[in-house]
């Protein structure tokens, strides 16, 4: 047997036992979950027809009889801290592009009848749009849609947007603390201030205790800087009131050959040991805190139609201008769009039964999906 076969059987073997790790659940659980996609679809015939068809897609093709059933929604493409493995860091000003308003989302909205479930947040932070983040939330919880956020949390004490955001009806906020300390924080998170986070997220969830809607989930990328942090992490959730954790063990490099190079020299992904992993749910069990990994690499597969990324065929990334981006790995239409121009060009369902929508969807469907989607599938990694 070579080297490079040992390495191949050696990575799967890998892939395999870190698919035992628990995977994240919805905040409020998945029974609210179903429950509240029940509630969208019963709202409207039409979504409930759409959702039908979407079930009932066997991916045989790259024309859908369907619109999206879920989208991540950019509200704004800005943000208050410069992260070291965001891009935002290397836009000018830390923003990429205007907001998005109210009545563009309350078009949008409107015309994607099928949705059941977004996530109002792109590569930016939601809570600098202020107002217009808790109104956005309300316009799409009065359809029942599972509204899920991502936050750093830096602003919560602001003008009661704590209360605000709990209280529109949100179904699952993320908030971003990748380090158990003020000195590990600020060295991933340049900008942010460790103290005032760690407030914020107490008040959060002391808030959302009271309102009997526990729906915040601390989230942290693991790194190289806080890899020996993982414990302290679980310890921190709990003394915040988190009662769940996500470690998100795989950085996205926004499909950039130069990020990937970047990200290369704090990627801890092959530094994670199994037996450690495992004894950090086990900490969070005796803390009360449901301990979870989100990891992509092993789960898409192009030698089967069932194991393709779901992205192409059943959602998609707008932009904060209204542009269209593949996914939120890539997050920035500048990368890489789907059809040109705004979404007040023909609306969102054009660009989605688009030619480019087409060829990218036979792309992953024929196992020859683009360069920048290589990073997601096993064994179709992008090239050095």
């Amino acid at each position: 047997m070579t080297d490079d076969m040992e390495s191949h059987d050696q990575l799967h073997e890998r892939e395999q036992l870190m698919a035992s790790l628990p995977m994240p659940v919805p905040s409020l659980g998945e029974d609210v979950y179903l429950a509240e996609r029940e509630a969208a679809l019963a709202l409207n015939p039409r979504c409930r027809e759409n959702f039908a068809k979407y079930r009932a897609y066997q991916r045989s093709g790259a024309d859908l009889d369907f619109i999206p059933v879920k989208l991540d929604i950019e509200n704004v493409s800005r943000c208050n801290f410069s992260c070291t493995m965001c891009i935002v860091s290397d836009w000018p000003k830390q923003q990429r592009a205007r907001d998005m308003t109210v009545d563009e989302f309350r078009r949008l909205i409107a015309e994607q009848y099928g949705l059941v479930e977004i996530k109002l947040q792109g590569v930016g932070e939601p809570t600098m749009a202020g107002d217009a983040l808790f109104e956005m939330i309300e316009i799409a919880r009065e359809r029942r849609i599972w509204v899920r956020t991502t936050t750093n949390a830096s602003l919560l004490h602001l003008k009661n947007n704590c209360e605000k955001l709990i209280d529109t009806g949100v179904c699952e906020v993320q908030i971003s603390i990748d380090g158990a300390d003020a000195e590990t924080y600020s060295t991933i998170r340049k900008g942010g201030d460790f103290d005032r986070v760690v407030a914020n997220c107490k008040q959060f969830n002391d808030h959302a205790r009271r309102r009997g809607r526990e729906i915040g989930k601390m989230w942290v990328v693991v790194q190289k800087e806080n890899l020996h942090q993982l414990t302290d992490l679980v310890s921190l959730a709990a003394k915040l009131g988190f009662q769940q954790l996500v470690f998100s063990l795989e950085l996205s490099d926004w499909g950039d050959d130069g990020w990937r190079d970047r990200l290369a020299e704090c990627n801890a992904d092959r530094e994670l040991n199994l037996g450690e992993l495992h004894s950090l749910v086990e900490q969070g069990a005796e803390l009360g805190v449901g301990v979870a990994f989100w990891r992509v690499r092993e789960k898409y597969r192009t030698d089967d139609t069932a194991m393709l990324c779901p992205w192409p065929f059943e959602r998609s990334y707008i932009s904060s201008e209204g542009r269209v981006a593949p996914c939120c790995y890539v997050g920035n239409p500048d990368t890489f769009e789907i059809g040109a121009g705004t979404l007040g060009d023909g609306g969102f369902s054009e660009i989605w039964n688009g030619a480019d929508y087409r060829n990218f969807r036979h792309s992953h469907l024929t196992g020859n999906p683009p360069e920048f989607c290589r990073g997601c599938y096993s064994g179709c990694g992008r090239k050095a």
